[in-house]
């Protein structure tokens, strides 16, 4: 169901003189959470949209949920990319990448710090103009963008949602989920808020 819904969402992106919507996965198969946000790096992205069903353990929870990155992950991460330095060169976007491998610790730091705090604000703004949105078409299980580690969602330069659509536990969310008309609605509100 979820890549249903990002099928209608590319399409209708793809349809805006401008723009243009990259498919991490087009199939029914597994892509490491990593190897997600590299190819988002690889295509340039300016956006990058993860799209989920969620579970519960009690079938009354109900409704989507856009999350972002927490500062608490992006510092996390940042250590990592920092200890990594072949993954520590190109993450800055903005005008043109920045190399960061000839400059010292201190400084790459500071770099990845600035760039972290400016993605996870944008990305935050992002969240909550597609709760407004999205919220006019289906019920929201939280009015506001939460804020996680989801690996998915730690990279330096990309702003990050993690758009939970619903949960397949709970029956009229299930039955939400599998509705073409309804897949398509949620689709065009996402395609407005981002747009």
């Amino acid at each position: 169901v979820t890549l249903a819904i990002s099928r209608e969402l590319e399409a209708m992106i793809n349809a805006i003189p401008g723009y243009k919507a990259v498919m991490i996965g087009d199939g029914d198969y597994y892509i490491g959470l990593r190897e997600r946000t590299e190819l988002g790096h690889k295509h340039n992205a300016d956006l990058y949209l993860a799209t989920h069903a969620d579970a519960h353990s009690s079938s009354q929870a109900k409704g989507s949920t856009i999350y972002a990155l927490s500062a608490n992950g992006a510092t996390s991460e940042q250590a990592r990319l920092l200890a990594e330095k072949e993954n520590a060169s190109d993450l800055i976007g903005g005008l043109g990448r920045v190399r960061l491998d000839d400059k010292d610790e201190m400084l790459r730091s500071v770099l990845i710090d600035f760039s972290m705090n400016a993605k996870i604000a944008t990305s935050l703004e992002i969240g909550d103009q597609v709760i407004r949105v999205l919220g006019d078409v289906i019920p929201m299980r939280r009015n506001n963008v939460e804020q996680a580690a989801f690996v998915e969602l730690k990279s330096a330069d990309i702003p990050s949602l993690l758009i939970e659509a619903g949960y397949i536990t709970n029956a009229r969310d299930a039955k939400n989920l599998d509705s073409p008309e309804w897949r398509r609605n949620f689709a065009g509100a996402l395609t407005t808020a981002i747009t």
